[in-house]
Order: C-alpha cells, then structure tokens, then sequence
C-alpha cells in the first residue's frame, strides 16, 4: 500500500525509532510501511491518522480496484 509516512516522519524530523516508540511498534515495523513491505493493521493506521493529525486517506493510498 503507497503510504506518505517516510515524508511525514521526515518532516517532523523524527526518526524511525521515535516514530516506532509513540506508536508501540518496532523501527522494523515501521520500516517496512515506509517500504511498502507491510500494511498496518486498520488500528494502526488510524493511531498513525491520530498522531499525525490527517485523515487516514491523506497517509495511505489503497491499491486500484480489480475489475
């Protein structure tokens, strides 16, 4: 799933690891979203909504429907 989240952690100059720590999550974890190598859970999602203050859609795209 295309997600903004490397460019919104990068704009708050946060790194990984501070990212991950307010979350409850690993740096791990929060790499492999940056890299499109695992989707958050919808809880997840909506907690990085949260701390980020914008609506989920604006964070995380969801793949084009199949026909």
């Amino acid at each position: 799933m295309k997600n903004r989240l490397r460019e919104l952690r990068a704009a708050k100059d946060w790194s990984q690891s501070a990212l991950a720590e307010e979350l409850g999550v690993s740096r791990q974890t929060i790499n492999a979203i940056e890299t499109e190598k695992y989707d958050p859970s919808l809880p997840l999602a909506f907690q990085i909504a949260r701390l980020f203050k914008l609506p989920i859609e604006s964070i995380f795209e969801a793949p084009p429907a199949e026909k």
